[in-house]
């Protein structure tokens, strides 16, 4: 074991007590809410993460890349979701996977339903669903989505696994109140498109999938939801503590970094943490414009009134306030997911002491 002080920078911490008492939280919710949990791990990347969340009773994960796919899958991870619209050049890599785990794919178009079924391979098919948000899935009340759904129930060799959609409009909620608006929104929607599948389309629809953070911490029912992937719960970030869906005491990820140059007269000073280590995501739609809360106190899980990254570059970052060359600032990124991409490996913290590295799998 280490000192947190003494780790080389930029570094990316991950608090093991925080992390643990966030998959928990998120376990008993989904029990309590009565669906399935297969949480996204695109924000982990993390094996030994899957599996804390896999002996809590996750039913199988959810993944945004194949890379993500084939690495949980070589590490024993048998029920995987590659929840993107299927990338048509890339179906027979997703073949080669599905021939030795259960891979479920999600269309959203007829042409690449087209694809999958000239494959002849019995895929396990999703299709993905606009409750909302916008960036893809079908319209729930258009005459393709009943048809994209009848030809996949009535396909003689995929398998029809049900509708799934994201509620990432979530992110843009302004209270709580439309927080929980956008969560029954979702819910509703995904609900009523499988009744009218079943009514017009004869089609029945055995699972309905939804999910996201901010959408599920705050939904007071899944009445005919069968499963939820929230995936940012399990290390939560700034965004999430604005939108409400934690408080920065839950956030279990953080950047180590250090000051390397402050310039005398000048009203701010360098670190070593920019873009590659916090990425570019603007945070929350809030006025403080930070690119990183930086801790007071991070036992106390108190902020910096008067300093915060500012702004980033490739790999300088730049902070609000002088402070001496060689001091070290804990950093709460805007967007863990995106911070985690940054980085080869996880320092595994307890209290002030390092106990563990774990790898973050973040080949593309």
């Amino acid at each position: 074991m280490s000192d947190v002080a003494d780790l080389p920078t930029p570094a990316l911490l991950l608090d093991r007590a925080k992390l643990e008492t966030n998959l928990g939280a998120m376990a008993s919710r989904a029990r309590a809410l009565g669906v399935a949990l297969r949480p996204h791990i695109k924000t982990h990347k993390c094996i030994e993460i899957g599996r804390m969340q896999r002996a809590l009773g996750a039913t199988g994960i959810t993944v945004s890349t194949l890379q993500e796919a084939r690495v949980f899958a070589d590490h024993g991870f048998d029920d995987i979701t590659w929840a993107f619209p299927v990338i048509l050049n890339r179906v027979d890599e997703a073949m080669e996977l599905a021939s030795r785990v259960t891979l479920r794919i999600v269309v959203d178009s007829p042409d690449a339903l087209v694809r999958l079924m000239g494959t002849g391979y019995p895929f396990h098919v999703w299709i993905k669903v606009d409750c909302g948000y916008h960036r893809a899935g079908v319209d729930p009340r258009s005459e393709v989505a009943v048809n994209l759904a009848r030809d996949l129930h009535e396909s003689p060799t995929l398998t029809f696994d049900g509708i799934l959609t994201h509620s990432g409009h979530a992110y843009h909620a302004r209270d709580k109140d439309m927080l929980r608006s956008i969560a029954e929104e979702e819910r509703r929607v995904m609900v009523d498109f499988a009744e009218r599948l079943r009514v017009e389309g004869a089609v029945d629809v055995s699972r309905i999938s939804v999910g996201s953070t901010p959408a599920m911490s705050f939904v007071e029912n899944l009445d005919g939801v069968t499963e939820m992937r929230p995936g940012n719960h399990s290390l939560y970030d700034y965004s999430q503590t604005v939108l409400g869906s934690c408080t920065v005491l839950d956030c279990a990820a953080t950047v180590l970094a250090s000051v390397v140059s402050s310039q005398p007269g000048m009203s701010h000073c360098v670190i070593d943490a920019g873009a590659l280590a916090l990425s570019k995501d603007p945070g929350p739609d809030d006025a403080s414009r930070t690119m990183g809360e930086i801790f007071d106190d991070y036992a106390a899980g108190t902020r910096s009134e008067t300093t915060r990254v500012v702004s980033v570059s490739q790999e300088h970052g730049i902070v609000s306030k002088r402070l001496p060359v060689g001091s070290k600032v804990r950093i709460l990124p805007n967007h863990s997911c995106l911070t985690v991409a940054q980085f080869d490996e996880f320092h595994v913290v307890e209290r002030d002491r390092v106990v563990d590295t774990w790898k973050i799998w973040r080949e593309r």
